[in-house]
């Protein structure tokens, strides 16, 4: 299986080195569902007890939330440096400054990092789309370059995290394989919908919106591999671009222009 950002549900992948901002990612929220390894943690843990739907046990549950939030945007970095099968947790430790013990308080494995790190990436992604699109125009055109933008500012927030995503698909194992699949699948299809409210409005029959879909996100899971803020547009800028090559290609493929 080809490897890649949507690999079981999507095709790309790429590299970047970019400087994350652990403030901006927020992973904590990641912790609302999950489930169960291998290993478990504590049950007085501030991740078992998040995951349980209980407060944790004793102090302050703001000051736990930033700690785990900073482990693992540390996690993110160290598995983008060395990927996921050269990290080990002691590099995670040392990045962190949290002792051995310390980790495996708020989380039970490596691999638990790796998918609390994917979730929480999809399920940002799959909610600030949401949020933009309540809003949005009823052309769906309009929509979909709503969409785009969220996930070209997404990506260029965060490329570090992009990376781990995208070498990293396939790192995962059951039952955290299946949950991140199916977020995958979840954010695949909103732009599918999409793409099929356009079909329907501008009566483009031929088009095969499975094509375009993997066609688009493999032109925007790409960026990180060549994208230099010092001479690329910014986000906005650069998703208009991108939305004006993939709407031109779109109805040009649909109403057979450019055929030979």
């Amino acid at each position: 299986m080809q490897k890649g950002f949507f690999a079981g549900a999507l095709t790309s992948g790429a590299r970047r080195a970019y400087k994350l901002n652990e403030r901006s990612i927020g992973m904590a929220t990641a912790l609302q569902r999950r489930p169960g390894p291998v290993n478990k943690p504590s049950a007085a843990s501030p991740s078992a007890a998040l995951r349980a739907g209980k407060p944790a046990a004793n102090p302050s549950p703001p000051l736990r939330a930033s700690k785990l939030d900073h482990i693992l945007a540390c996690a993110t970095r160290v598995f983008c440096e060395k990927g996921y099968e050269g990290a080990s947790i002691r590099d995670i430790a040392r990045r962190s400054r949290v002792s051995l013990a310390g980790l495996y308080y708020y989380v039970a494995s490596k691999e638990e990092l790796l998918y609390l790190i994917q979730k929480h990436s999809f399920t940002t992604l799959r909610a600030r789309a949401e949020e933009q699109l309540v809003s949005a125009p009823g052309n769906p055109e309009a929509r979909l370059r709503l969409f785009i933008g969220n996930h070209l500012s997404f990506f260029l927030q965060h490329p570090e995290a992009m990376k781990v995503l995208s070498h990293e698909s396939e790192s995962l194992t059951a039952p955290y394989a299946q949950e991140v699949t199916e977020l995958k699948r979840s954010y695949y299809r909103l732009c599918r919908n999409l793409l099929e409210e356009l079909k329907r409005e501008k009566g483009l029959k031929a088009l095969n919106t499975r094509l375009a879909v993997l066609s688009l996100f493999g032109m925007m899971n790409w960026i990180y591999t060549w994208y230099n803020p010092k001479v690329d547009p910014e986000a906005d800028a650069l998703a208009a671009q991108m939305a004006r090559l993939f709407f031109e290609g779109v109805l040009a493929a649909a109403n057979g222009r450019g055929r030979k």
